[in-house]
Formats: structure tokens, sequence, C-alpha cells
């Protein structure tokens, strides 16, 4: 087995009725700037009524903080038409955890730190 480096980030975003349309739209936008990033393990986006959620995990934090880097005008962009965040939270090893609190801050996540399992 592998040692386990792997983040994952779970933004969930609710939708007014009004733009369920024009957002499910972007989703390509975001998908298409992430899919060349070397250390994203995957990425996709799901929905619920007005409530989507981004699907989203890395090899490392320095993989997430370089993905939050490249998409983050994109997410200003989105949340000034009136989409917003519901809750982020943030899942990893401890060690990876550490190195995500202080830039991710100001999103207010909630982390939760690997305790047992495996990865292949």
């Amino acid at each position: 087995m592998l040692p386990d480096t792997a983040v994952s980030i779970h933004p969930y975003f609710r939708i007014p009725n009004e733009l369920l349309d024009e957002t499910r739209a972007v989703c390509q936008k975001f998908v298409d700037q992430t899919k060349e990033e070397p250390g994203c393990l995957y990425y996709a986006f799901t929905f619920a009524d007005n409530l989507m959620h981004c699907r989203e995990g890395y090899e490392d934090a320095n993989a997430l903080l370089t993905h939050l880097t490249r998409v983050g005008p994109m997410i200003e962009e989105l949340l000034s038409t009136g989409v917003t965040i519901e809750r982020l939270e943030v899942h990893g090893p401890a060690a990876e955890i550490e190195k995500l609190r202080e830039p991710m801050a100001g999103l207010a996540p909630r982390f939760f730190t690997l305790e047992t399992g495996f990865r292949r």
C-alpha cells in the first residue's frame, strides 16, 4: 500500500433557481481548467436540486493549493452571481491538513483528519 498523502475538498454550493442552467454551464469551464493539473486525482460536479457539490481529490496539499490558485478567480466570479458556499470540508492525513489550515483559513473550511484506512 502507498503512504497516503491524498486530500479531498468538498465544497457544497447553494444555487438560486434562476441561476441553475447558467451555473451548470460554468461547471465545464472549471473542468477544462482543472483536467490538466498533474496533482488532480479526480474532479466532477454533482447536483441535488439547488445544491451543487464539486467532487475533487488531489495527490497532496500542495496540489490542492495549486488548484485553488488556478480556479480562485473563477470561484470569485461564480460567487458574485448569487451562488453561495453552503459548506466546505477538507479531508486528509494530519500532516497534509496542517499545510492547508493557514492558506485556507479565509474560506472557513471544516477539516477532517484521516485516522484509519488504506489507499491503493
